[in-house]
């Protein structure tokens, strides 16, 4: 299988496959669909491990919860995808590809980020790590993998947008002009690469989170951000694509996008007067105490200064007692 592409008026031939390992009669396709995300994730676990410290966070432990939330987090994923795709499965093997035609494919970004925070929630209280400490370094290493595994959809020719309306800003491949044809657009117009805006959009989300977390004021500080971040990206960007999971005439991850964003700017908000009326207090106690300090200098100067008068009048009334008397 091979996809004849062209994105931005360059021509690619892509195999959506990277190589065949001679497993069973047929061999074990392996897709680069896996080998990129696997880099991403990769990368993100190099990430986490080199800034742990960073976030008060005790490696092993760390290592500990991530082991047991990666497979949860695919398995939400899968789960997330079926039940909005209203794919039906004839029995539970078809969940892990087994006897399905398509094999183990379909997975819903949403589900894997939602199936890690849960089980990351429980592993963070098991293994007695901070958790929001733990959620503030996950969601800089999610924007590295979703930033790199996007351009697995490039691979297999999907995740794109409709007609971008140019006759060079865009993409096409066998997958847009036959998804054109199916939903009354012109096959021969170009896609928008939704793929290439949400992995732009995830990498500079990185570096600025990454940017802000040397500067983080409270724990749950960038776990907020990045849902501000991504929520906002992803709602503008779901808009334009035409293969959505949907909920009625909703996209499911628009709806879930815009939620996720809203809310976090309002609890950021109320965080950021509470950390600084905090602030605020404090000083006034750091003032106040000062204030009361120098008072009390003030008075055991005064304190001192009478004693010292008052040895003085006693030692000059003493000398002309003695001239009297002399």
């Amino acid at each position: 299988m091979t996809y004849n592409v062209t994105i931005f008026g360059i021509h690619l031939k892509l195999n959506p496959i990277a190589f065949t390992l001679p497993i069973g009669k047929n061999g074990w396709d392996i897709y680069w669909y896996g080998i990129i995300i696997a880099t991403g994730f990769l990368l993100a676990i190099i990430y986490a491990y080199k800034n742990a410290k960073r976030f008060n966070i005790n490696l092993d432990r760390m290592l500990d919860v991530i082991l047991v939330t990666t497979p949860v987090a695919i398995l939400c994923a899968r789960a997330y995808y079926l039940i909005f795709d209203g794919e039906k499965l004839s029995g539970i093997g078809e969940f892990f590809g087994v006897g399905s035609p398509n094999g183990f494919t379909g997975l819903a970004i949403y589900g894997g980020v939602i199936g890690a925070f849960g089980c990351g929630l429980l592993m963070c209280k098991l293994r007695k790590i901070k958790v929001l400490d733990m959620f503030d370094l996950a969601s800089i290493g999610f924007l590295i993998g979703q930033g790199i595994g996007r351009w697995g959809n490039f691979m297999n020719q999907e995740a794109f947008g409709g007609p971008t309306g140019s006759s060079f800003f865009g993409m096409t491949s066998e997958n847009v002009v036959s998804d054109f044809a199916a939903k009354g657009y012109d096959p021969t117009a170009l896609a928008h690469p939704c793929f290439l805006y949400e992995s732009i959009w995830c990498i500079a989300g990185f570096f600025v989170l990454n940017y802000f977390s040397k500067k983080r004021k409270f724990s749950g500080e960038i776990i907020l951000m990045y849902c501000v971040w991504y929520g906002f990206g992803r709602g503008i960007i779901e808009l334009l694509r035409t293969d959505s999971l949907m909920i009625g005439p909703f996209k499911v991850s628009c709806l879930l996008s815009f939620a996720i964003c809203i809310a976090a700017v309002a609890v950021l908000i109320l965080k950021r007067k509470k950390e600084k009326s905090d602030l605020n207090d404090k000083t006034y106690e750091s003032v106040f105490s000062a204030d009361n300090a120098a008072s009390a200098v003030e008075d055991t100067e005064n304190i001192t200064k009478d004693i010292t008068e008052l040895e003085t009048d006693i030692i000059t009334e003493k000398d002309d007692l003695n001239d009297e008397n002399s």
